[in-house]
């Protein structure tokens, strides 16, 4: 393998991954609060039909990406409400609030259909991004590839060694036994999932802005599935997760580093392949259902009421 094919597929691979780990780690929050949000597609498409808008007509980044985090909240917050204050089943309420996110991405993002804009410029560290092979795939990035790794370690940190991951793990874990103790549960959960839908929409917007830097409707294309998958995978833990986001991130790029080898593989079963990825991968995690009932929230999915 080339060292030009090397620099395209490791370093492609961390900016391909970046959307779905914004998205993820969110999901990580929310799931960690005991709360099953399978709304995370819809999020992340509502989030990059926002700040898409926003970009295109401030001509700033910056707003675009805080427009698709408002964006992705207020979703989160319908499936906040539906589930906390109205004791909504939260896989029925997840799906629900996830297609009306898509609606209303194709609403919004109608009159932006094809449009393009300027692409988040890359950083250049002087000398570091001229080290050979570790210097693109490494240092020509721009800032959220950096910033999705970071929020990796701060999250890592959180839960590990913070009385506030002691908290959302106490809310996901027992919540009647949290509220006992005096936990606002409902409180705790409402501002996880709209952190979770924050960084979902955060992470779409990095799709529209920044990675493409395009709006079409379908754009978000599953990843908010392979998001939700890879808590899992990750066994709710940041790194691990992350691990699942830069492989998944690589073989999304398989068709082309392919094709520039040589190698005749159908089209199809390359755009395929990072859901097939997901399935097998999963498949093979839920087999150990020890390890799964070892690491997951003991609460995720049931629905709390105050009053019992």
């Amino acid at each position: 393998m080339s060292a030009d094919i090397l620099v395209f597929i490791v370093g492609g691979m961390l900016a391909a991954a970046t959307g779905m780990l914004f998205a993820a780690l969110g999901e990580m929050v929310v799931e960690r609060a005991g709360v099953l949000n399978l709304s995370v597609e819809g999020m992340m498409a509502t989030g990059a039909a926002a700040a898409f808008g926003v970009a295109l007509t401030s001509g700033s980044h910056l707003a675009g990406f805080a427009g698709g985090a408002l964006a992705g909240a207020a979703v989160s917050a319908i499936f906040a409400v539906l589930v906390l204050f109205f004791y909504a089943n939260q896989v029925a309420a997840g799906l629900a609030t996830g297609i009306l996110g898509l609606g209303i991405s194709a609403f919004v993002g109608k009159p932006f259909e094809g449009m393009t804009i300027a692409k988040l410029p890359k950083l250049d560290a002087p000398g570091l991004s001229d080290i050979p092979i570790l210097g693109p795939i490494l240092f020509r990035h721009d800032v959220m590839v950096y910033l999705a790794i970071l929020l990796v370690f701060i999250l890592a940190y959180v839960f590990r060694g913070t009385q506030l991951g002691l908290l959302i793990r106490a809310v996901g874990e027992n919540p009647k036994i949290a509220a006992a103790n005096g936990l606002p549960v409902r409180t705790i959960r409402f501002l996880c999932i709209l952190f979770g839908g924050a960084m979902a929409g955060i992470g779409g917007a990095y799709l529209s802005i920044a990675y493409t830097a395009i709006w079409a409707e379908g754009l978000i294309a599953g990843r908010g599935w392979i998001a939700v998958a890879l808590v899992v995978f990750g066994t709710w833990l940041p790194f691990r997760i992350a691990l699942g986001a830069y492989v998944f991130g690589g073989v999304t790029l398989l068709e082309l580093s392919l094709q520039s080898l040589g190698v005749r593989v159908p089209s199809q079963l390359l755009s395929a392949s990072p859901y097939l990825v997901t399935i097998v991968l999963l498949a093979s995690i839920s087999r150990n259902q020890y390890r799964l009932r070892l690491s997951r929230p003991m609460a995720l999915g049931q629905i709390y009421r105050p009053d019992t």
